[in-house]
């Protein structure tokens, strides 16, 4: 059995890294009797809310469900199966909503890149504070839309569960591989097209 304390994924990379970058990883093996402290996830959200975004306009809603909630069951009825099949066991799940347009109408180009931003804070806050996080684009937005009444000027982008770790033998055999498989990206010079 692989004790899920000791299972570490720190990344190797060519470059000296913040911890909480270099740790950060995503697993699906979520520990089904662990809670979140709210305040964790306060601080979550609260680092999503101090993200960068385009004149300051903050174009990202967030659908919050605790394990436990209709919430979280709406949010999760609505994910994909594969996805379904471990992320009932996250303490929250998190609907990441853009906002497209203003309340006049004037689209937001920039949007879903500042919503990218404000959950990449999120995600690193909240390993910060010795939580795990796993982001999914893998569910029916309609879904979403319908449940929690969204307007047309927001899209349901992405989903992201939280939850504390626990060891990748609770996962079904298919899943455990990839929980355990090495951590790899792509070179440098593969992602970067030009520089001097």
């Amino acid at each position: 059995m692989t004790d899920a304390t000791t299972h570490t994924r720190t990344a190797t990379t060519d470059a000296p890294l913040l911890d909480v970058l270099a740790e950060r990883w995503s697993p699906r093996s979520f520990d089904a009797d662990a809670t979140i402290d709210a305040h964790a996830l306060d601080a979550a959200l609260e680092a999503a809310r101090w993200a960068p975004s385009a004149s300051n306009s903050q174009p990202w809603r967030f659908i919050v469900g605790r394990r436990g909630t209709r919430t979280f069951e709406q949010v999760h009825a609505a994910l994909a199966d594969g996805n379904r099949v471990w992320a009932d066991k996250a303490a929250a799940l998190v609907v990441n909503v853009a906002e497209t347009a203003d309340l006049d109408g004037t689209p937001r180009p920039w949007g879903h890149y500042d919503l990218g931003q404000s959950v990449a804070y999120l995600a690193a806050q909240a390993h910060h504070d010795g939580l795990h996080t796993h982001q999914m684009g893998g569910f029916d937005r309609d879904t979403v839309r319908r449940a929690f009444g969204l307007d047309e000027r927001f899209e349901p982008v992405s989903i992201i569960a939280i939850g504390v770790l626990a060891s990748p033998d609770a996962l079904p055999e298919r899943l455990r591989e990839r929980e355990v498989a090495p951590r790899r990206r792509m070179p440098l010079d593969e992602i970067v097209l030009h520089r001097d």
